[in-house]
């Protein structure tokens, strides 16, 4: 039988007072522990593959059903080289502005109706400004009618295997109808650097300069600052959250991930190479893409976006900074946690007594410095990327592709062409949103004529309006 004297030390209190007082304990350190907490990252889906060997290297949710936002783009681009591969068009087709591509939600370039540009900038401003209207534009040149267009996109992404994807639009914007998987869009990655290993410099340019204004990429900060990266693509609809397909080629290897679902630009790149590095120090895999179970599920309800709260200065150091230590403490315990995407082992900056010091990536008014921040999450500058300036324009005799000049609309395969989801939201849609350090400045409609002088590329037809039923 305990005494009383020992029971003093090592038994729980037996009166009301003090159960309370032990209740209002553990509360209280509950709520320190939860004050403590910053919000963590938590990607949607996510895959890793090693480009060479098809081999993926992490996963999660990889082939749920996903919206691909303006990764749908790297499919227009796709398109686009296999028509220059097999002739039907060149670097120098004509690329026309038509009302119908002028109508499409910013992201944009603004021409005015009619304005020429060649095949060559229209895939330089697609893949670096990601503008929805050249994509349309550019797609109305290669397939004579975007619905035209489409129905290859479709073919294509059948004969690569991307079996849960189904596009409606060459640029991503909203439609609920428009949808892919991280497995599906990490083989049209692969491929796209697989099949026109010459076309790779349209996707690591870090801008475009036009007249003057510089157009920066969304994803310069990743290309400038993570060593051996050299593509692909980003972007953003409230949908999907922010979406990005990451190359980097390091020794020979490359390894391309595609993350999908983040809070924020930085976010979605910081995670990138997070699990980049990671393959990198890897050597082998189980499985391949293609073999990658379907579990498509359903993707992300619509307003996806405001429910996945953004990680703030805390989260994202907590998660990615590569100059601390392993976590300790509550870190550690949260880095083990049900759906957390840090690992235990995971970079953190804890100081003394296990609380992060973020003094040294802070403005003196208490802001973050963004500058220091992408130092310490994606890396030091490694090498400063120079804006390509373009302009429109066509050279003398420059013909629009074959498909155009003779196509009647109907679409070149047997793959169905997915009719507009009746919901769907162009008014106000965003695309590709930026990191939060710099503004993505944009163009802005010319007043009429500027770009379009009487005399100069009246030769090319301007492509019909898009029926009623059809994708316009």
């Amino acid at each position: 039988m305990t005494s009383r004297s020992a029971c003093s030390d090592l038994c729980l209190p037996r009166n009301g007072s003090a159960r309370r007082l032990l209740a209002l304990l553990s509360l209280m350190m509950g709520l320190i522990g939860l004050v403590a907490s910053p919000v963590r990252a938590e990607i949607g889906a996510y895959v890793v593959v090693d480009a060479g060997t098809g081999t993926v290297m992490d996963e999660k949710n990889a082939t749920r059903l996903w919206y691909p936002a303006s990764l749908t783009k790297m499919m227009t681009a796709y398109v686009t080289f296999k028509a220059i591969r097999e002739g039907r068009a060149s670097l120098n087709s004509v690329v026309v502005q038509s009302a119908n591509s002028l109508n499409q939600a910013p992201s944009k370039m603004g021409f005015k109706v009619g304005t020429t540009l060649t095949v060559d900038t229209a895939l330089k401003i697609v893949m670096v400004k990601s503008a929805n209207d050249i994509a349309v534009a550019l797609g109305e040149a290669i397939g004579g009618r975007e619905r035209a267009f489409v129905g290859m996109m479709n073919a294509e992404a059948q004969r690569l295997g991307m079996r849960s994807t189904r596009f409606v639009n060459p640029h991503g914007l909203p439609d609920n109808a428009q949808v892919s998987s991280a497995r599906d869009l990490a083989l049209l990655a692969v491929a796209l650097r697989r099949d026109f290993p010459e076309s790779r410099d349209y996707y690591r340019l870090g801008g475009l300069e036009y007249g003057q204004k510089t157009l920066l990429s969304a994803n310069r900060e990743f290309l400038s600052r993570v060593p051996g990266a050299d593509g692909l693509k980003t972007g953003y609809i409230c949908n999907s959250g922010y979406n990005v397909a990451a190359s980097v080629t390091r020794s020979g290897r490359t390894i391309i991930a595609v993350v999908l679902g983040g809070a924020s630009g930085l976010e979605r790149s910081a995670f990138a190479r997070q699990v980049i590095d990671k393959a990198f120090r890897e050597r082998a895999g189980s499985r391949s893409l293609a073999s990658l179970s379907s579990n498509p599920g359903q993707p992300p309800a619509d307003g996806y976006c405001k429910r996945n709260a953004k990680p703030g200065l805390e989260g994202l150091m907590a998660d990615f900074d590569l100059q601390g230590g392993a976590p300790s403490g509550l870190m550690s315990f949260m880095a083990g946690r049900p759906g957390s995407v840090l690992k235990p082992g995971a970079a953190t900056a804890p100081a003394a007594g296990g609380k992060a010091d973020l003094s040294d990536v802070k403005l003196p008014n208490g802001e973050p410095d963004w500058k220091k921040v992408l130092d310490r999450t994606l890396g030091p500058v490694q090498h400063e990327l120079a804006s390509l300036r373009i302009s429109t324009g066509v050279p003398v005799g420059a013909a629009p592709p074959r498909a155009s000049q003779a196509s009647d609309g109907s679409v070149p395969s047997t793959i169905p062409v997915p009719m507009p989801h009746p919901g769907r939201m162009r008014t106000g849609a965003t695309d590709d949103a930026d990191l939060p350090v710099l503004r993505q400045e944009e163009v802005q409609a010319p007043a009429p004529g500027s770009l379009f002088q009487p005399g100069k590329g009246f030769t090319v037809p301007v492509p019909a309006p898009e029926p009623k039923s059809g994708n316009g």
